[in-house]
């Protein structure tokens, strides 16, 4: 009797012992995720963002032209080449510093310096210094000058100044329809020809391109552009699965390859199509416990280590518009803001290396919380 209760003793801890085992090897429940503060765009946090863009907009060294040389009358000045959009560094950080001007005036009519920046713009974006910018595109070696990013940009600029209820956005909106013409017209003739995405985390990639120039064509309603970009995204990715986000990210990544896809997809499918197709795609986040860690920045001086924070402010953004209208995705709004609180804190008063970009992120970021 006495070897038969020491047995049952023993048997009772062993199973213990496996069940205290199994509770360590389950998943965070969800009463164990940090709760991340959520991030507000509100007018002081907009007077702060605005010091980014006004203080680059027209700051025309130092300056990445990203040009080809064809021969000596090449050689001009950024400003000669770009009268719209020389400052920032590069092209497409001017785009997308005009931009975010236009979103802080449209959300914040009371913001400092209105009537300054109001100007910048008009300036800027005027009607002589579109058709320079044309004439720049329309050179024999610059075809494929920007494509798809700096696109990207142009037309959420475009898209912006739509839906901005103002007599400044009509006359900047006239000014920059020839353009916006032409960057519809080369998605159009470009996306038949592209066989096979760009899958990379920085300016190339197809995903992020095709969901800015969608969210135009949407809101303006124009169709050619929309139902091409639904083709072509379906053509690319409506196979993927299991995509390999503990890849993510490269060192110097400013986009998610994989949450960029995910939230184009959320763009053209179906609310049905797309629960299946991010099943498949990325099953994890469906658990209310997935993570990913935030891109640690080791050197904000550095123009390319700085680009994680770029990472952190795009993953919110696609984190936030898969979770857009899914209440079983409704998790990842948290992971989102946890990603926008570790950079936005650093991104002004900081060097000119994120400074002239990370504002417009920043905001884009801000702008996806509901």
């Amino acid at each position: 009797m006495g070897k038969l209760l020491s047995l049952i003793v023993f048997s009772i801890f062993v199973i213990s012992c496996n069940n205290s085992e199994d509770k360590k090897t389950l998943p965070s429940n969800v009463d164990e995720v940090i709760i991340a503060k959520t991030p507000v765009l509100n007018l002081e946090e907009a007077n702060r963002l605005a010091q980014l863009p006004l203080h680059c907009m027209n700051t025309e060294y130092p300056n990445k032209l990203n040009q080809t040389i064809g021969d000596a009358s090449d050689l001009k000045t950024p400003k000669e080449l770009h009268p719209a959009f020389y400052g920032c560094f590069d092209w497409h950080s001017a785009v997308h510093g005009h931009w975010s001007l236009v979103s802080l005036l449209k959300q914040f009519p009371e913001i400092n310096n209105k009537t300054a920046i109001e100007q910048k713009l008009l300036q800027n974006i005027s009607k002589e210094n579109i058709e320079q910018e044309i004439l720049y595109f329309e050179g024999k070696h610059n075809k494929s000058f920007e494509r798809t990013y700096g696109w990207a940009w142009l037309l959420k600029l475009a898209e912006e100044l739509h839906t901005w209820d103002s007599d400044v956005a009509r006359q900047l909106q006239s000014n920059l329809q020839p353009m916006t013409d032409m960057i519809v017209a080369k998605y159009l003739e470009f996306l038949p020809k592209l066989n096979y995405p760009i899958r990379v985390g920085e300016h190339p990639n197809t995903a992020f391109g095709l969901s800015f120039a969608y969210d135009y064509a949407v809101t303006l309603e124009q169709d050619e552009l929309k139902t091409m970009i639904e083709t072509r995204a379906r053509d690319f990715y409506s196979s993927d699965s299991n995509c390999p986000l503990q890849w993510e990210p490269s060192g110097f990544d400013f986009l998610s390859p994989c949450l960029e896809e995910a939230a184009l997809m959320k763009r053209v499918l179906s609310a049905d199509e797309f629960k299946t197709w991010i099943n498949d795609f990325m099953p994890q986040l469906m658990d209310k416990s997935f993570h990913i860690e935030t891109g640690k920045v080791s050197d904000r001086t550095d123009g390319k280590l700085v680009h994680l924070d770029g990472v952190n402010f795009s993953r919110a953004w696609s984190l936030n518009y898969i979770a857009k209208g899914l209440p079983d995705y409704k998790h990842l709004r948290n992971l989102a803001n946890a990603h926008i609180n570790y950079s936005l804190p650093s991104i002004v008063g900081d060097s000119y290396e994120g400074g002239h970009w990370l504002g417009s992120f920043a905001i884009y970021a801000l702008n996806s919380i509901e």
